[in-house]
């Protein structure tokens, strides 16, 4: 608030303090509002840059898990390498490649597992979350809604289900 002046004498003077007081305002309203301006940019760059890095993320998700299965590639390669040798004798050969294939399977499992990709659960009754059922057979060994069969396994990730066991279920 601008004091007023009450003498004739003292209105030059309270003119030259409402105008320094008024150019003092006028800075200090100059300067809220570069630093405004300077902090809204600011937001508006930290903002674009989360964007662009939540980008990249999606982009290189699976980067991970991609470099976790390489191995089984190189292993597979070498089982088609190793079927090529003709100087082994095929009965040996087609024992060393079963062997390759289940070590194979193996380093699957363990990518998969490290990822947190796991076999649904196919012991039991059925459960039409982690199940299908492509058949229903009778049976005197098991009881009604009970798995009988697999036909392909299932796998989940964390709780989400990947791809459901395929199974007949006694009726």
């Amino acid at each position: 608030m601008v004091p007023e002046c009450s003498e004739p004498q003292e209105d030059d003077e309270c003119e030259c303090e409402q105008k320094s007081e008024l150019e003092e305002l006028q800075s200090k309203v100059a300067e809220l509002e570069d630093r405004y301006l300077r902090a809204n940019a600011d937001f508006d760059n930290m903002k674009r840059r989360l964007e662009k890095e939540k980008m990249q993320a999606i982009s290189y998700a699976h980067e991970v898990f991609a470099r976790d299965l390489l191995p089984v590639i190189d292993s597979l390669e070498m089982a088609i390498l190793a079927g090529s040798n003709t100087e082994i004798e095929s009965g040996e050969l087609l024992e060393k490649v079963k062997e390759g294939l289940g070590l194979t399977i193996d380093q699957f499992r363990k990518a998969f597992e490290k990822h947190g990709v796991e076999l649904v659960a196919i012991d039991g009754t059925f459960d039409p979350n982690f199940h299908e059922a492509v058949m229903q057979l009778e049976s005197a060994e098991k009881n009604s809604g009970e798995i009988l069969q697999v036909f392909q396994k299932g796998y989940k990730i964390k709780d989400r289900i990947l791809r459901p066991a395929m199974v007949s279920i006694v009726k």
